[in-house]
């Protein structure tokens, strides 16, 4: 698993709809039982539940989970003053969700710009 760092040394969020919550606890370097703790603690933190009570997270919600974790982590704020922050800032958080998704899409962009200029490999 990733060190706590930057949300910047994270990896690629995939093009995908939805994410297991093993999949999320690496995309966000979070441990699963700390997932299930901050659904507790953030009402906007939602993920589907199906069959099994088994936990479906969307991108939206990666995304967030990548906020809280800058919040408390990166910021040094408590999971009240996250809260707080989040409830209060909403609009802001918006832009934030929406420069990680530019973020996201230029390093995706990126990486399928070098797999272009790669030389195409002939076979022996």
């Amino acid at each position: 698993m990733l060190d706590q760092g930057n949300n910047n040394e994270l990896p690629a969020i995939p093009a995908k709809r939805y994410f297991t919550i093993g999949e999320v606890s690496e995309l966000c370097a979070v441990k699963p039982h700390v997932l299930r703790y901050w659904e507790q603690e953030f009402p906007a933190l939602n993920p589907v539940k199906r069959r099994g009570n088994r936990r479906y997270y969307q991108r939206h919600d990666v995304l967030m989970i990548r906020q809280i974790r800058a919040l408390l982590y990166d910021q040094g704020f408590t999971i009240t003053g996250a809260r707080a922050r989040l409830e209060g800032q909403q609009g802001r958080m918006e832009a934030s969700i929406s420069q990680q998704i530019v973020h996201q899409m230029r390093l995706e962009l990126e990486q399928l710009l070098q797999l272009l200029r790669d030389p195409i490999r002939k076979g022996p």
